[in-house]
């Protein structure tokens, strides 16, 4: 995967974004997966410059900081039952693919 610089400007704009705009969002982590879509970086890479942001300020503070981190826990959460759920539905299709070939092939070595 290969790596992206993003200007100062561009980091201070996406942070701006998410402390503006986060009281439009359920979470905090929502407002960051909405905004680092639209400008790019991942998420983890947003929520790492708000944290930054936050300590250079002198605005971060542990609780704050703890929720972000319960906000990003529960969306991966989600985000694992989701693929988890979609693997097990391709396991069951593979499943049934590979009794149906066996029974083809044990078919037609009978005759």
């Amino acid at each position: 995967m290969k790596q992206r610089k993003y200007s100062p400007e561009v980091r201070e704009r996406a942070v701006r974004m998410v402390i503006d705009h986060r009281a439009e969002y359920p979470s905090e982590w929502a407002a960051i997966v909405s905004v680092a879509e639209k400008l790019g970086p991942s998420p983890q890479t947003l929520s790492n410059w708000l944290a930054a942001h936050r300590v250079a300020h002198g605005t971060a503070d542990s609780v704050t900081m703890e929720r972000s981190r319960i906000d990003q826990l529960e969306h991966d959460k989600k985000k694992l039952e989701q693929d988890n759920k979609e693997l097990k539905r391709a396991n069951e299709i593979l499943k049934a693919a590979s009794v149906f070939f066996a029974t083809e092939l044990d078919g037609q070595s009978k005759k």
